[in-house]
């Protein structure tokens, strides 16, 4: 029996084999490719969060330092949870500082109302070389809004009433404080809750 049409048949099924092997490789490579630049943005947008959320972090404890000075004062309470207070600092040195923390740095820091931050930032360090041409000098981008809500309400006396020295009731969730100690007040995460937005 002649055995030449198999060794043909191999011969031929051996250029298929390369092939299919090189283009195995290649997808393997365009994965892994995804997969660094899925990993670089990923990156960049947990270092936009933390960033939003450590300048919001910020203002919102020197608005709770303001409350507790003016504690006394329950005229003053609205303006200083609805965040209008002067003489606030800039709070985007937190932002770079949670950017660097993680690998970024802020492109963009802006307190874009009483008690909303909107930061932008870019990875330090690229997507790196892969099969895709130009990845080495892509840097991934992100974007985060976060914003500073108050949690508390309170009544104060109607006009004309005899306030005396109690100063009225205040109730930031499902927690009340008659304020008879000043020297237990709540704490800056009781008054204001701070998360990320859209």
């Amino acid at each position: 029996m002649n055995s030449q049409p198999h060794r043909n048949d191999a011969g031929q099924a051996f250029p298929i084999y390369i092939t299919v092997v090189a283009g195995l490789l290649f997808l393997a490579f365009a994965y892994l490719a995804v997969g660094q630049a899925a990993t670089n943005r990923n990156g960049a947008q947990t270092a936009a969060d933390a960033a939003a959320l450590a300048a919001a972090q910020e203002t919102r404890d020197q608005l709770a330092g303001e409350w507790a000075d003016n504690v006394e004062d329950p005229t003053s309470w609205d303006t200083i949870f609805d965040g209008v207070v002067t003489g606030l600092g800039d709070s985007c040195w937190r932002a770079d500082q949670l950017a660097a923390q993680n690998e970024a740095h802020v492109d963009d820091c802006t307190m874009d109302g009483p008690l909303r931050y909107s930061v932008e930032v870019t990875t330090d360090e690229p997507v790196g070389d892969s099969i895709v041409p130009g990845t080495e000098d892509d840097y991934a981008q992100a974007s985060a809004v976060a914003v500073i809500e108050p949690n508390c309400t309170f009544e104060l006396p109607e006009a004309g009433a005899e306030v005396g020295d109690a100063l009225p009731r205040l109730t930031c969730k499902e927690q009340s404080w008659d304020l008879d100690d000043l020297l237990d007040l709540p704490e800056p995460q009781e008054l204001f809750d701070v998360h990320l937005t859209d």
